[in-house]
């Protein structure tokens, strides 16, 4: 059974950074495509960033520059580096895994619990 668990949020001030794990368990990592998501109250979920299995990525519009997603294959890890945060980055941050590669649409398969993050001005 795939199990993804999310760490690493928490309150900052605008302008600081954070960085996100996620640990995954139960199935090949390595061969899943991964990805963060993000959902603020009465908002639609969002992508913000992807990889795909050979490391290549995509980003958000609103988070390129300042977010950078990685994926350590050998400790069945994604994380997400934010750095410059902003009190609209405010939201539950899920990470979300597929055998198919999905992009940033938030149609992902398997999807941890969520971390919340919190920026305030």
């Amino acid at each position: 059974q795939v199990h993804l668990v999310e760490s690493g949020g928490g309150s900052v001030q605008a302008g600081g950074s954070l960085r996100l794990s996620c640990v995954g368990s139960g199935y090949t990592y390595s061969t899943y495509y991964m990805g963060w998501f993000r959902q603020a109250p009465g908002k639609e979920r969002e992508g913000v960033a992807v990889i795909r299995i050979g490391g290549a990525t995509t980003y958000a519009d609103s988070v390129k520059g300042r977010f950078t997603i990685s994926r350590d294959n050998g400790k069945n890890t994604l994380y997400l580096q934010m750095n410059n945060l902003k009190p609209e980055d405010t939201a539950m941050y899920y990470c979300a895994a597929d055998g198919y590669w999905r992009g940033l649409v938030p149609d992902y398969r398997y999807w941890g619990q969520g971390t919340q993050v919190t920026v305030s001005s």
